[in-house]
């Protein structure tokens, strides 16, 4: 394991199962011996056997039934959340332990023995209570926060709206990862939701799929009930391209390409390859611009062609761009100081965080810049949904499943 991340990732996990053990250890203190060993061999049992599990879903995620695939690399995962709580009072008591041990050595008299300092049994009842805090909060992600569509409204001002498409109204989804859907009824809930919006134009920014172009088969006739009067327009995700897959030639994995795109055509959606649409209304119009996936993370794909989807632009007064990478925005497109609006997705709140009106985090803010909501630079603006659907984690806390309404005004 080359990376300094991955072996701290491994020493948390370590640390945090052990913390755990030991919390446990503490509460069963006043069970009888046999009832002590029980416990432990129970929760060794259990830790090793879903971390058994989990590893053996990763290793053939690809196969069979992917969505309880899924769950199963989940499951730890609640677990290790609550230890990951569990860990931060007990690690602290065992430093002050250690303090109050090397005190005591240094000032007891010679040959006096070490006072044995026992762990306290009220922390250890603490610190499984705060524990219980995030396992039940993403257990609450998993059953009901997954699929739990929100629609966000966001009204934007712009000088340079044309007159005729002054209330506007523009729908954005996101990373509908169909590969994580066990069955249609989610995506039919959301579409209906889109539906009830009866806006004047539906984007979508990329990773219709985990992997392949197959997942979202299924679900093209729901997705088919998408209305809008205007052609609906999508661009690619990193996902999307098949690179999380071993495919058997590079001929396999431009093919799945090319029918993922042919899957795009048959929902009724516009692809927009490093290219651009223009709308008009009467005598006014704006272009809606798209690019394939580009990133300014080394590890993510820089395939999209802005300079190309601009120049087909030509000159639109008022601009939209579908990037699904908000890295992209910073990088590349504010160099194109006539791109309004560029909406994209990627980041996914990380599922997981907190989403208040004063206060809003995740841990992917850690690693993105723009990672959810609105973003502002000179007249130019970025917003990034946080997505439809999930990937990895079979739930969402914080940042709920999402479908952005904007409504265009004049300033």
């Amino acid at each position: 394991m080359r990376n300094p991340l991955g072996w701290l990732f491994l020493t948390l996990i370590v640390l945090a199962e052990w913390y755990g053990y030991q919390a446990m250890r503490t509460l069963v203190q006043p069970l009888s011996l046999n009832a002590r060993r029980g416990s432990a061999a129970a929760y060794w049992l259990l830790t090793l056997g879903l971390w058994g599990l989990a590893f053996w879903a990763g290793w053939t995620r690809q196969s069979g039934n992917t969505s309880l695939k899924s769950y199963l690399m989940a499951l730890p995962l609640l677990l290790l959340g609550a230890k990951l709580i569990i860990l931060i009072p007990l690690l602290l008591e065992d430093l002050t332990r250690l303090a109050r041990w090397a005190v005591g050595s240094a000032t007891r008299p010679p040959g006096m023995e070490a006072e044995a300092i026992p762990r306290s049994e009220f922390l250890a009842k603490l610190a499984v209570g705060l524990g219980a805090i995030p396992f039940f909060a993403l257990l609450w992600g998993m059953i009901k926060g997954a699929t739990d569509y929100q629609v966000r409204r966001v009204t934007l001002r712009y000088p340079n709206l044309p007159p005729a498409f002054d209330g506007f109204k523009v729908i954005q989804i996101s990373d509908l990862h169909t590969g994580s859907f066990s069955s249609i009824e989610p995506l039919k809930r959301a579409v209906a939701l889109i539906n009830q919006q009866q806006a004047d134009l539906v984007l979508m920014t990329g990773d219709l799929v985990n992997n392949r172009a197959t997942e979202v088969e299924p679900h093209i006739p729901v997705l088919q009930q998408i209305k809008s009067d205007l052609p609906i327009f999508s661009s690619l995700g990193n996902h999307d391209y098949g690179d999380y897959v071993q495919w058997e030639s590079r001929a396999h994995k431009r093919e799945n390409l090319e029918r993922l795109m042919r899957n795009h055509a048959k929902i009724g959606w516009t692809l927009l390859n490093d290219t651009s649409h223009t709308i008009t209304r009467g005598d006014d119009k704006i272009a809606i611009l798209g690019v394939q996936n580009w990133s300014s993370h080394a590890n993510f794909p820089k395939h999209g062609n802005l300079a190309r989807a601009h120049a087909a632009s030509g000159d639109a007064p008022f601009k939209i761009l579908l990037s699904h990478d908000p890295s992209h925005w910073e990088a590349q497109v504010l160099n194109y100081p006539d791109i309004d609006l560029t909406l994209s997705g990627h980041t996914h709140g990380m599922q997981f965080g907190v989403n208040l009106p004063s206060l809003k985090w995740s841990p992917v803010e850690y690693v993105y810049k723009q990672w959810a909501g609105l973003y502002e630079q000179g007249r130019q603006r970025l917003y990034v949904n946080v997505g439809l659907g999930y990937l990895g984690y079979p739930g969402r806390v914080g940042f709920l499943p999402e479908i952005t309404l904007f409504e265009l005004r004049r300033a």
